[in-house]
C-alpha cells in the first residue's frame, strides 16, 4: 500500500497563504510549528496533508531552499517492519538515503528522485491517535536508527 501523504512547501507570507489553503479551501488548520513560522493543516483524512513554512527571501540566498515544493510525503506502509524493507529495496536499486527522521508521529526515509526532488516515505506510528493529542507537533525531530 502506498498513499500521498503530505506536501510540504515553503512560502514567502505565512498569513498569506493560511488564507488560500484554511479560509478559501477550507482545510482545518491543525497547530503552527517551528515558532510559529510554519503550519499544519489536514483535510481531515490523516494528521496532515499539507505543512506550510514560511521563508524570507529577503534574508539573502536561500541555501538549500526555494520557495515552492519542498518534498513530497508518501505513506507506505503501517510499521517500521514496512519501512526496513522499503529502506533495504531502496539501497538494493542503488539509490542513496539522504536522511532519516523520527517525527514522533511518523518515521520517515528521505531520498531524490532522479530530477532531484525531494521524496519523503513514511509509516505512522499506530501509538498515537492524532484526532484527539496534537503533542506531536511540538515534539523534536529526532534521528531514525532502523
Amino acid at each position: 500500500m502506498i498513499e500521498l501523504g503530505h506536501v510540504v512547501f515553503y512560502v514567502r507570507d505565512l498569513q498569506q497563504s493560511l488564507r488560500f489553503y484554511h479560509d478559501m479551501l477550507q482545510l482545518q488548520l491543525k497547530g503552527r510549528i517551528f515558532n510559529n513560522r510554519a503550519a499544519v493543516l489536514t483535510g481531515g483524512r490523516s494528521h496532515h496533508e499539507l505543512l506550510l513554512i514560511e521563508t524570507d527571501a529577503s534574508e539573502g540566498p536561500l541555501t538549500g531552499r526555494r520557495i515552492g515544493l519542498y518534498h513530497v510525503g508518501w505513506k507506505i506502509g503501517n510499521d517500521l517492519a514496512e519501512l526496513r524493507a522499503m529502506q533495504q529495496r531502496i539501497l538494493e536499486h542503488g539509490y542513496r538515503i539522504d536522511g532519516q527522521s523520527d517525527h514522533g508521529i511518523s518515521q520517515s526515509l528521505y531520498l531524490r528522485d532522479p530530477d532531484g526532488n525531494e521524496v519523503e516515505l513514511f509509516v505512522d506510528d499506530p501509538e498515537i491517535d492524532w484526532h484527539q493529542d496534537d503533542s506531536w507537533m511540538q515534539a523534536p525531530v529526532k534521528p531514525l536508527k532502523l
